[in-house]
């Protein structure tokens, strides 16, 4: 059985404590962490782990052993140094998955390139929906038809590697239709069902965000 995955969650404003909240109302661990001590106190009516620290500073990432989380969510678009200090400081101590939340392109493109693994604009994307698609196996979305519907990447599983389409019935299994298959910079429309999946290779799906949960 898989362990169950961590969450940290930088930042609880409105966005921030959306995404805490959701996660931890799904049985996921998070730390939620917050530098204003009102906020803290006010959060630990709902949230089970929540600290007041400053995540700009080295040692309070080590003391809090964000090192061992799988996935980092900063939501401090407010504070550009902050988000950018943050997000590094992540990367360093080996965080494979950090998300950041942006106010503007500029932000984005300045937090892609210290780290972030990806970056959501709060106008497009809720801290509910973002919980979601954590919850979702890791997917990422990368277009959002409707308040269920989404085009999104998925890739392949292990256990898929060397079958092919056919065999895994992955339509039937978790209701989602395959549009495409990714694999580096090459997109495949021209889907041959009869063909092997490899490794290192990515789905691009239409699907059901509230289905998904069901791929572990």
């Amino acid at each position: 059985m898989k362990a169950k995955k961590t969450y940290a969650v930088f930042g609880l404003g409105r966005y921030g404590t959306a995404v805490a909240k959701e996660l931890v109302e799904n049985g996921m661990e998070v730390i939620a962490v917050d530098n204003d001590e009102r906020i803290v106190n006010d959060a630990a009516a709902y949230l089970p782990v929540c600290k007041c620290a400053d995540v700009t500073d080295a040692e309070v990432i080590s003391r809090l052993g964000i090192r061992n989380i799988d996935t980092v969510i900063v939501c401090m678009a407010n504070n550009l140094e902050a988000s950018v200090m943050a997000v590094t400081l992540c990367k360093e101590v080996g965080v494979k998955n950090v998300i950041a939340k942006c106010a503007n392109e500029m932000q984005q493109k300045i937090l892609l390139r210290v780290g972030a693994d990806k970056v959501v604009f709060p106008e497009n994307e809720s801290g509910i929906h973002l919980a979601k698609n954590l919850l979702s196996s890791g997917f990422i979305d990368m277009l959002s038809l409707s308040k269920d519907v989404s085009v999104i990447e998925i890739d392949v599983r292990d256990e898929w590697i060397g079958k092919n389409l056919i065999e895994l019935n992955l339509r039937k299994k978790y209701g989602f239709n395959i549009v495409a298959i990714k694999k580096g910079e090459t997109v495949n429309v021209n889907i041959n069902p009869e063909q092997p999946l490899e490794a290192e290779t990515t789905l691009i799906v239409i699907a059901n965000i509230a289905k998904l949960g069901k791929i572990k």
